[in-house]
C-alpha cells in the first residue's frame, strides 16, 4: 500500500485560486491579487444566504442523482506555532454564541442519541460533535458546523422539496455515505445531513470509513502518481526559496518567538495564523513582539503565486488524474447504474478534506475554481431527459457556481448544445479513456506503473 504524502499539498495549504473567478461578488471583488479578501473567501463565514445554481435544469428533465463532495467545516489549526499561546477558541456548540443556526439546538440533542447508527471501524468510536471548551488540535468549531448545517439546509429546498430526489420514507439504501476516519469530517457529514433529509433516522445512516484522503479505497497502489506528486513538491520548494521576501518574513517571526527559522517553517504557521484570522482573534505576541498583519499577508500572497504556478507546470494535474481515477470511476459506474433504471445510492456524500476536492478540480480541468474553502463543495447532478428517457445528462456545481462547462471533456459540447447541460456519455469516455491519453496509456493500471515520460 502507498500511502499518499500529503506534506506540502497539504490540508490547510489553501492556495486559492487568483485570476478569473467562479461567480464573482461584483460589489466586493477586488481588481487585483489580494492575501486578505482571499483569506476572507476561505473562512467562508456564515452570513448572507448563498446565491446556488444546484438543481436548475429544463422543466421537463428529472433529477435522479445527487452526489455530493465536501470538504469538512472550519477547524482549530493542525499545527501550533511554538513558543506563543494557542488561539483560544470554544469548540462548545452554544447556540446563542454566533455564527449560529435555528437548528443547532435540535442537531445537538439528536447527536447525542445517535447509538443505532452503523459506523464502520473506528468511526464508531468518534464523537458525533465537537465539545471541548478550548479547542483541540484539527478539530470542527462551532462554525464548521453552522456552515455545513447551511449546506445541507440549502440542498434539501432544491433536491427534497423542489425535486423530491428522496420521498419522505426514504431507506438506507437510497444513501450511500463515506467519510475520512477524523472527527471533523464525520461530524461535518452528520451536520449536512441533519438538515437535509427528509427525516434524520439513526437507524438508516451507514457511515462508511474511507482510510485514504483521496478516497482510493482498493485501488491505491500506483507508483506514478507519487512521482508526480513528489514532483510536484519540488516544485514548491524551488517556488519558496526563491522567494526573498517570503524568507525575510519568516526570518522575522522567528526572531519574535524566539525559534530558529527552519523550526518555525516547518511549523507551518499560515495554518496557525488563518485561524486566529478567521476568529477574529488578535495574531500571537512575544516579549520581541507581536506577529502582524504584514505577515500573514506576505505569507498568503505566496500561496497565490505557488497556486498560479501550479496551473501552469503540469505536474499536479498529471498527480491529480492518477490521484482522482478510483473515486471518479466509482462516480461514473453509479451514474450509468442509476441511468439504466436502479433506484440504489441515489444520494451520495462522500466527506473529505482539501486535498481530496483540489485535485479532484485539477483533474476535471476546472482550473478556474479557487481552492476548496472551509465547507466546501462539489456536486454531481444526473439528469433524465423527460423527451427521450435514454438520454442522461450531468451537470457538475462548485459551492453553487455551475462549473460544468470549464471541464475538459465538456468545453466544447456547450458550443453546440441547446442543453444546459454534458451528456452522460462524455463523462463516462474521459473517466474510462480520456483521462490516461496524456500518460499514452489505455488503462488506469498502465498508467500507474508506466514510466514518467
Amino acid at each position: 500500500v502507498h500511502l499518499i504524502p500529503v506534506n506540502p499539498v497539504r490540508e490547510d495549504g489553501l492556495n486559492p485560486k487568483s485570476r478569473k473567478r467562479i461567480m464573482p461578488d461584483l460589489l466586493t471583488e477586488p481588481p487585483a491579487i489580494d492575501p486578505v479578501y482571499e483569506a476572507h473567501v476561505y473562512c467562508n463565514i456564515p452570513s448572507i444566504a448563498e446565491r446556488s445554481m444546484e438543481g436548475h435544469a429544463p422543466h421537463y428533465f428529472k433529477l435522479v442523482s445527487v452526489q455530493v463532495l465536501i470538504r469538512h467545516g472550519d477547524r482549530y489549526p493542525l499545527y501550533a506555532i511554538p513558543k506563543t499561546k494557542r488561539p483560544d477558541i470554544d469548540c462548545m456548540l452554544v447556540p446563542s454564541r454566533k455564527p449560529s443556526h435555528p437548528q443547532l439546538e435540535a442537531f445537538i440533542k439528536h447527536m447525542s442519541k445517535g447509538s443505532a447508527a452503523q459506523m464502520d471501524g473506528t468511526l464508531s468510536s468518534l464523537p458525533h460533535f465537537p465539545s471541548h471548551s478550548l479547542c483541540e488540535m484539527g478539530e470542527l468549531t462551532q462554525t464548521g458546523v453552522v456552515q455545513h448545517l447551511r449546506n445541507g439546509q440549502l440542498l434539501r429546498e432544491i433536491y427534497i422539496n423542489k425535486h423530491k430526489l428522496l420521498p419522505g420514507d426514504w431507506t438506507a439504501k437510497q444513501l450511500y455515505l463515506e467519510t475520512t476516519g477524523k472527527s471533523r469530517t464525520l461530524q461535518s457529514a452528520l451536520a449536512l445531513l441533519y438538515t437535509f433529509l427528509p427525516d434524520f433516522d439513526w437507524k438508516k445512516i451507514n457511515m462508511r470509513h474511507q482510510w485514504s484522503t483521496i478516497f482510493c479505497s482498493g485501488s491505491c497502489d500506483c507508483p506514478m502518481r507519487n512521482h508526480y506528486l513528489e514532483e510536484e513538491q519540488r516544485r514548491q520548494y524551488s517556488l519558496r526559496v526563491k522567494n526573498n521576501d517570503l524568507e525575510k518574513i519568516y526570518v522575522d517571526m522567528a526572531k519574535i518567538v524566539g525559534i530558529p527559522t527552519r523550526q518555525l517553517r516547518a511549523s507551518n504557521p499560515i495554518d496557525s495564523l488563518l485561524c486566529y484570522f478567521c476568529h477574529n482573534v488578535s495574531f500571537p505576541c512575544t516579549k520581541a513582539g507581536c506577529i502582524g498583519m504584514e505577515h500573514f499577508k506576505v505569507i498568503k500572497r505566496h500561496q497565490l503565486e505557488d497556486e498560479r504556478e501550479r496551473q501552469e507546470k503540469k505536474l499536479y494535474f498529471l498527480y491529480a488524474l492518477l490521484a482522482t481515477h478510483p473515486l471518479l470511476n466509482q462516480t461514473v459506474n453509479r451514474m450509468q447504474r442509476i441511468a439504466e433504471g436502479k433506484k440504489e445510492e441515489v444520494f451520495v456524500l462522500y466527506s473529505a478534506h482539501d486535498v481530496t476536492l483540489s485535485p479532484v478540480l485539477s483533474a476535471l480541468g476546472i482550473t478556474e475554481a479557487r481552492f476548496p474553502r472551509f465547507a466546501a463543495r462539489l456536486v454531481f447532478e444526473l439528469w433524465q431527459d423527460g423527451k427521450r428517457p435514454k438520454e442522461h445528462f450531468i451537470r457538475i456545481l462548485y459551492n453553487g457556481a455551475d462549473v460544468t462547462f470549464q471541464t475538459s471533456f465538456c468545453k466544447d459540447h456547450y458550443k453546440r448544445s441547446s442543453k444546459p447541460m454534458c451528456p452522460l456519455e462524455k463523462f463516462v469516455n474521459f473517466v474510462k479513456r480520456d483521462m490516461f491519453l496524456i500518460f499514452n496509456s489505455t488503462s488506469y493500471y498502465d498508467a500507474c506503473h508506466r514510466k514518467a515520460l
